[in-house]
């Protein structure tokens, strides 16, 4: 199978292709290098991770003629042009065709290789949030549990190794990382039919748990007037999910392990046993064995929930998915309240990014919806308010975060961004090699 290129490559000039060619192929980057618009065009894919690097002065087709072909092949492929002639109103045309940037010949190795770095993690980003889309628009993992950090695809792999097997699930995660929503999702995707019924045990008062869990017949307590289905019976074919599974008291885990072990239940005030055929997921904030150790949970109830085991990482450890569920957080918290979404600078995102998120993603929601209703503050508003830094550290902070908005207005562009904040591109490249954007940039591209 022959590998898709990284750069595609473009000039007339066979000595000038060559040479940049070699810079690149030092720097690991796979090069498809042609001669001509007309060859080049067949390396082009929809959804390809290439980006195009073009001289504009051509015979037959030239770098216009190029960037038109390849926006009617996929609008978003980043495409750098080039020219020796210094031409102003060239460059200006070209950004305003749609040009990811813009470089005088010759081309210094280093400038050409750092925006072709920045060009294609724009492009890896962009073809990231589109597979996202799409599977968001076709019901699946990647819909219910969204990002691309390692942690949270390592996840979404383990799931659906264990996705509709024949036995119980223990899923421990902080508060707010999203346990009801991967429980309801292991039920979806799994065969069993019936319903998905959650349990909130700290929620349900102790005198009341063994009821609601076990239901009961008429008369089987005080105020018990009619029989009462519940919720294990009710989940039968389906799933039951015991959220806070740490919360519940130990005469009611003794009766539960009762169910997993024989899968019969009865009710209060019954001697007649009920079959019921569901799958158990618990949840928990902790450890239930530390919980053992402490005289509050059963041992062999621990042991006998902690067999397929899954930890739901914090949102703190999935870098690079902060943004991304802000921005779809936002866009539903903005329907639900019938107006647009706000724009997002990329110093809110960078301050999003910067948190430590004790709520997880639960506190992330939150954020969004407050910032749809003008209730969050905005980062670069709030910059000059931080009295406890030096002067030098608070201008830096205030240069880093105008430069990162600057970038983010003009889609990580070098050339346009630079212009806009009326310096050189040299002098940009140096600020962001000061601030060390260029990483950070990344995830906001």
């Amino acid at each position: 199978m022959t590998l898709q290129p990284d750069v595609i490559l473009i000039d007339d000039d066979a000595s000038v292709l060559e040479a940049c060619r070699e810079v690149l192929e030092l720097e690991d980057y796979r090069v498809a290098a042609h001669s001509s618009v007309a060859s080049a065009l067949r390396d082009m894919r929809v959804d390809s991770g290439a980006i195009v690097v073009s001289d504009v002065r051509m015979p037959e087709h030239d770098g216009f003629d190029l960037l038109k072909a390849v926006q009617s092949i996929d609008a978003e492929i980043p495409i750098v042009l080039m020219s020796g002639h210094g031409d102003i109103p060239m460059a200006l045309r070209a950004m305003r065709d749609g040009a990811w940037d813009f470089l005088e010949k010759p081309a210094d190795p280093l400038i050409l290789i750092e925006t072709i770095r920045r060009a294609r993690n724009h492009r890896q980003l962009l073809l990231e949030n589109r597979r996202l889309r799409q599977a968001v628009a076709v019901d699946g993992w990647e819909a219910r549990l969204i990002g691309h950090s390692a942690p949270i695809v390592q996840l979404r792999e383990r799931l659906k190794r264990i996705c509709g097997v024949a036995t119980d699930i223990l899923l421990i995660g902080k508060t707010g990382t999203g346990k009801e929503v991967t429980a309801r999702a292991l039920h979806d995707f799994s065969n069993r039919k019936g319903h998905f019924v959650a349990v909130n045990c700290g929620a349900i008062p102790e005198t009341m748990l063994e009821s609601e869990l076990f239901g009961h017949e008429a008369g089987a307590f005080t105020g018990a007037r009619e029989k009462r289905i519940g919720k294990i019976e009710y989940a039968n074919n389906g799933t039951l999910f015991l959220d806070e599974i740490e919360s519940m008291p130990l005469s009611a885990q003794v009766r539960l392990l009762r169910v997993l072990q024989e899968r019969k239940i009865e009710r209060l005030g019954s001697n007649t046993e009920l079959k019921v055929d569901i799958q158990v997921i618990a949840a928990s904030k902790t450890d239930l064995h530390k919980l053992v150790v402490q005289g509050s949970f059963r041992e062999d109830l621990a042991y006998r929930l902690d067999i397929a085991r899954v930890e739901i990482p914090p949102l703190s450890a999935r870098k690079g998915d902060v943004g991304l569920l802000f921005k779809l957080f936002l866009d539903l918290a903005a329907k639900r309240q019938g107006r647009a979404a706000p724009r997002v600078d990329a110093t809110f995102i960078a301050d999003l990014d910067g948190r430590s998120w004790p709520g997880n993603v639960r506190e992330l929601r939150n954020v969004a919806e407050r910032y749809v209703l003008g209730l969050e503050n905005n980062a670069l508003a709030d910059l000059s308010l931080d009295k406890t830094q030096t002067l030098e550290a608070q201008m830096d902070r205030l240069e880093r975060a105008i430069l990162l908005d600057t970038l983010s207005n003009h889609d990580g562009r070098i050339g346009a961004s630079a212009t806009a904040l009326g310096i050189s591109r040299k002098t940009l490249y140096l600020k962001m090699r000061k601030f060390d954007i260029a990483a950070q940039n990344e995830d906001e591209e």
